[in-house]
């Protein structure tokens, strides 16, 4: 069985194609600029990498451009589309209407567009991934996997917020949680290498991040929350801070709510305190070169990750194991032995030498024989879990 995983952005949409028989990628791929003058489409097999540039003036155009693509007689994969048994879509948003990935109908995609105002930057491009497979690929089932379902089963007083609840009630205001699909793979490779399920702390560290804190299974915390700008300091945004800063700087900048939360969202974090940069590589070149911003930058963004880290081991009452991956999980070691260092007081113990060359691409342990807890580095594949959960609901 193939399935075709889509993640469709406002303006871009990635693909892959899975055989599910051994889980392996036959094809991947990635349209740019849809909607806009010059969008691309990079198609990858293991032949090779082709770029096509044709026009995409909506998501529609995009889908069928990708599924030329797999069909084509020169870098095609597939014969025909009836190869492919089931799409599955990354959806942002399931709100409090679903603990689980679901078969779309016209039930469910009614309830996905119910819930555009939780995420109204990137539901509407979810949906627009649907239907545009929908009218492409009429007969194809479609799954909807969220980013927030695995976070379901934090406890009331973990997602609550210290405001009336009824506005809770009316207002669905509440910590959701995001990046699911992510901890949720990561979670589950390190309770094999636990070899049970166990306390487990997972940091999904990119230029979005977020901490999990899951227990025997399940995911009784996370550090983002109504929408991705709770938690931790990020590539472009704020994360925590006092509420009181929105009406302060909208007061003193002249902006309205909405331009102060596209600011937080777009032009604050590691960029706006560096001044450089979003990407760790420029900061640490930054630091190399002497710029003290961005040093503050790395610095910032390292103690807001082990805060997190420090208070699940508190809520976990304990931890296995901590994995770290993401872009900055994998390959920036200053922030892995930040956190690590931090957790020498409970006998975390690791290899500094194997934490600055561990290896790129592969799980590789990073704690010693002696340790109190187990540290990886495990890297995600959110595409997999979308695969897997398609599989799971088609078959």
């Amino acid at each position: 069985m193939k399935i075709l995983v889509i993640n469709a952005g406002s303006s871009s949409l990635k693909y892959q194609l899975i055989n599910m028989q051994d889980e392996s990628v036959i094809a991947k791929g990635l349209c740019e600029r849809i909607g806009l003058d010059g969008s691309v489409l990079t198609h990858k097999t293991g032949a090779g990498e082709v770029v096509i540039t044709e026009p995409m003036p909506s998501h529609v155009e995009a889908i069928s451009l990708v599924l030329n693509a797999l069909i084509d007689k020169n870098h095609g994969v597939i014969k025909s589309m009836d190869e492919i048994s089931a799409v599955g879509h990354r959806v942002v948003h399931a709100a409090e209407d679903f603990d689980r990935s679901q078969l779309i109908t016209d039930d469910v995609m009614k309830i996905i567009e119910n819930n555009i105002d939780l995420a109204p930057l990137h539901q509407p491009a979810n949906i627009m991934g649907i239907r545009a497979c929908q009218k492409v690929m009429p007969n194809a089932p479609m799954v909807a996997v969220f980013d927030n379902t695995f976070h379901s089963t934090m406890p009331d007083y973990a997602y609550m917020y210290g405001v009336p609840y009824d506005d809770y009630k009316n207002y669905r205001v509440r910590k959701y949680g995001f990046h699911g699909t992510s901890h949720l793979f990561v979670s589950g490779e390190a309770e094999k290498l636990l070899g049970r399920k166990g306390k487990i702390i997972v940091c999904h560290l990119g230029n979005g991040a977020s901490i999990s804190a899951v227990k025997d299974g399940k995911c009784i915390d996370t550090s983002m929350g109504l929408t991705p700008l709770e938690g931790l300091v990020m590539g472009t945004r704020s994360g925590d801070l006092d509420p009181a800063v929105l009406e302060y700087l909208a007061s003193k900048k002249g902006m309205t709510l909405a331009e102060i939360t596209s600011y937080l969202n777009k032009k604050s974090g590691v960029l706006g305190i560096s001044g450089v940069s979003s990407d760790f590589r420029d900061l640490l070149a930054g630091i190399k070169e002497g710029n003290d911003r961005c040093r503050l930058a790395l610095d910032m963004f390292s103690y807001r990750v082990l805060k997190y880290v420090g208070s699940y081991v508190a809520a976990l009452g304990g931890l296995d194991l901590i994995a770290f991956t993401g872009g900055i999980g994998e390959h920036t070691p200053e922030v892995r032995a930040a956190v690590l260092d931090s957790l020498a007081y409970m006998g975390m113990k690791y290899d500094k030498e194997k934490n600055l060359n561990p290896g790129r691409g592969n799980c590789s342990k990073l704690s010693l024989d002696d340790s109190s807890a187990m540290a990886y580095i495990i890297p995600t594949n959110e595409e997999l879990v979308i695969a897997r959960q398609t599989l799971e609901l088609v078959k």
